[in-house]
């Protein structure tokens, strides 16, 4: 039985040059394979058509939220209209009330004046 033989750098050196122009050869007959460039035209066709979808995707997006943004402020503007009128009628109401409980005040002062008026 023979024992392990270690390879010496040279020998090592001499495999990895024999693999490497191994390797270049089977890239060089791949390249030249007509199937192999109709597979990389697909490919590179498949990948425009993902980078068109994606930019198709990010356009549809940016007009999303901008659609969403603007009715947001829309929202805003309509909740603060709305506030500013619920305000508002606060404010009539509050001085509708005011002016009827000087009303009634006034008229009992009136009644009393003339009962006291009456007296004399």
């Amino acid at each position: 039985m023979t024992g392990f033989r270690e390879l010496n750098f040279i020998e090592r050196r001499n495999a990895a040059t024999i693999a490497k122009k191994a390797a270049l050869a089977r890239f060089r007959a791949n390249a030249a394979d007509p199937a192999f460039a109709e597979r990389q035209k697909a490919r590179t066709a498949s990948a425009a058509d993902r980078t068109e979808a994606k930019r198709v995707r990010e356009i549809e997006e940016a007009e999303r939220k901008a659609r969403d943004a603007k009715l947001a402020m829309e929202a805003e503007r309509e909740a603060a209209s709305q506030a500013e009128r619920t305000l508002t009628e606060k404010a009539n109401r509050e001085h509708a009330l005011q002016t009827e409980r000087k009303t009634a005040r006034d008229v009992r002062y009136a009644a009393r004046k003339s009962r006291s008026k009456g007296a004399r």
